[in-house]
């Protein structure tokens, strides 16, 4: 059988491990990197998993799959066990009759972390993996350790209709069958304008390799439908998170934002839910965190990751620095 053929008959996690290779790390002595499959509640997940220890699990956002967290994972598995699920529908899990929406994926993720035996993790998420983290945390609270949200909005929650609504962002309400039609075969365009115009500087965003791996999953049979469809669940997971917010997280949360991106929006948004949460603004930085200042986010992840406790004081609202991060840390009181 020539490679080719051999090749055809892979799963998309396989191929794009094939076209990344091992990744970084993982000749250091990094614990080995898996690829697996969980069917869970009617939903084939497909996840990556590293290492021994308290559990992280790590979300990915839109234009992605679980394979963007393949630079962090073995930095993590050292001390800790990680899994990295596809979330519903996208890379090679299921894609579900229904629930394609923050909120049921959140169920869906604990489902998976609980029949892993994972009774308590430090979730984090990325861009909608946020949105599916904070509700991961909101929903389950005393099984969550700590949380952190990378770059994106909360819907529902203080002004976050002025973030949805902004013309840059036009591709929250782009879906139905003419913008399927538009974009079949013209998957790597579309998708490059994301990892183009997203970033704070269009050379140093995604690598080819990555973005034509990504092209690939996301032009495979139904997944951009699915992927759209966690969009077009926006003003239900608005609904969602406005009644979720009524409850502050208690837990200790790290928010982490480009300063060409989410900068000032993401930290005001999470005051209001999270009393104990502390802002990095990423200088220099677009919505792509991880790739475009991989050391400054890494080392960021990492410590909050490794810190055993967070006790905050009140020091006010997040701020933006021109420097290379800005810290700031708030512990909000709730009124009655």
């Amino acid at each position: 059988m020539r490679p080719a053929r051999r090749r055809a008959g892979l799963g998309l996690a396989a191929l794009l491990l094939l076209t990344w290779g091992a990744p970084a790390g993982a000749q250091a002595g990094a614990p080995p990197l898996r690829s697996a499959q969980q069917q869970v509640d009617g939903v084939s997940f497909h996840y990556l998993t590293a290492g021994d220890g308290p559990a992280v699990i790590l979300l990915h956002g839109y234009t992605q799959t679980a394979q963007m967290w393949r630079g962090l994972i073995p930095r993590l598995a050292r001390d800790h066990r990680v899994v990295a699920p596809d979330l519903p529908g996208f890379g090679d899990s299921s894609i579900p009759a229904d629930g394609l929406d923050m909120k049921t994926a959140a169920v869906r993720v604990h489902a998976l972390a609980r029949s892993l035996g994972i009774e308590r993790a430090i979730v984090v998420g990325h861009d909608i993996g946020l949105m599916v983290a904070y509700a991961y945390a909101a929903l389950y609270p005393a099984e969550v350790e700590r949380l952190a949200l990378m770059d994106a909005f909360l819907p529902g929650v203080g002004d976050w209709e002025a973030y949805y609504r902004d013309p840059r962002r036009w591709h929250f309400t782009f879906n139905g069958p003419t913008a399927e039609a538009l974009v079949a075969g013209r998957e790597r365009i579309y998708l490059d304008h994301f990892w183009n115009d997203f970033a704070a500087d269009r050379d140093h965003t995604l690598p080819r390799t990555e973005r034509q791996a990504f092209t690939t999953a996301y032009a495979r049979p139904g997944r951009m439908r699915a992927a759209w469809a966690y969009f077009r669940a926006l003003p239900t997971t608005a609904r969602d998170f406005a009644t979720l917010a009524a409850h502050p997280l208690q837990m200790p949360v790290l928010v982490l934002a480009g300063a060409h991106a989410a900068g000032a929006t993401l930290p005001a948004q999470v005051t209001l839910v999270a009393p104990r949460s502390t802002a990095i603004v990423i200088a220099g930085s677009g919505h792509w965190l991880l790739e475009e200042r991989p050391a400054e986010v890494t080392d960021a992840l990492t410590t909050f990751i490794a810190t055993p406790r967070l006790d905050a004081p009140i020091t006010g609202g997040p701020s933006i620095s021109k420097g290379a991060l800005s810290t700031t840390t708030t512990t909000r009181r709730n009124s009655p």
